[in-house]
């Protein structure tokens, strides 16, 4: 068993791949409590897609992966709010509008420039052989600092996710929380990218929130409870995909899905009812 555990830190790679699992996998358990309880879930699956476009740019023009991109998925999330304030169209087809476009945008320098699609595919798909120091220390600095920010601006976030309007009426500025949101999702996605994928990313964003639901009624509790659950998906899926030989971002999913069958089996579907009361805070 000790022999189990310890084969993959032989590996400097596979070192940095389970320090970034694991951290990358508690931040977008915790980024992910706002995105469900908003109803945008599909922000995580968006905004990645979109940051692909502009991983696609990068590559053809040359230019820095994490500068590029980056300010092309916080250009997108930024979008994103600004077209779903408006309330001609919801927040979900918004984010269908906006990202989707990005991906194809994407998709279409995939044909143009041999150099990109030779580039993307570990965007795409994630692979842990790409890991670096600096990419585990980019994890575990974007994760200090939403940290931080969450700590600082709990309460506002907190006022802006289950009631916007009457925020805004308060005196809220609910424009700009949106944006600060956006910037540590874009941040949070472009960080675990490398090891998740484009593809696999708004699972990691999902489901530990989802499974932390069934188990809490309280806000606070499930904030933290959703990035353990996070964190155990991260190292489980590492380990696991280390052993089997598959995919970290497919195995880290699996992981996490079987962790949510788990839980729902248990409570029987009852502890999503609880999560009524979480309005209530």
């Amino acid at each position: 068993m000790l022999h189990w555990l310890a084969e993959p830190f032989q590996f400097a790679f596979l070192r940095h791949a389970l320090v970034v699992c694991t951290v990358a996998g508690a931040l977008c358990g915790v980024l992910g409590v706002y995105v469900t309880l908003r109803g945008m879930s599909y922000i995580g699956h968006g905004l990645s897609h979109a940051i692909f476009g502009g991983a696609a740019i990068c590559a053809a023009l040359s230019v820095n992966f994490f500068v590029g991109a980056g300010l092309w998925g916080l250009g997108s999330g930024l979008a994103v709010g600004a077209v779903s304030r408006r309330r001609i169209i919801g927040a979900d087809a918004a984010i269908g509008v906006v990202t989707t476009a990005s991906f194809a945008f994407g998709i279409a320098l995939l044909g143009l420039y041999t150099r990109v699609k030779q580039s993307i595919d570990a965007t795409i798909f994630g692979s842990v052989l790409g890991v670096t120091n600096g990419d585990m220390w980019l994890v575990i600095g974007v994760t200090i600092v939403t940290g931080l920010v969450i700590a600082l601006r709990y309460r506002v976030l907190l006022f802006t996710t289950f009631d916007p309007d009457v925020a805004e009426v308060s005196g809220v500025r609910t424009a700009r929380v949106e944006g600060l949101l956006m910037i540590l999702l874009s941040a949070a996605i472009l960080a675990s990218m490398k090891v998740l994928g484009v593809t696999l990313i708004a699972a990691a964003l999902v489901i530990p929130p989802t499974i932390a639901r069934m188990l809490t009624n309280s806000f606070a509790r499930m904030l933290w409870l959703s990035g353990v659950i996070g964190a155990l998906c991260g190292l489980v899926g590492m380990y696991a995909s280390y052993h089997l030989d598959i995919s970290s971002g497919a195995t880290i999913v699996l992981v996490s899905f079987a962790a949510f069958l788990v839980v729902f089996l248990a409570t029987k579907g009852a502890g999503l009812k609880k999560t009524a009361g979480l309005h209530a805070h």
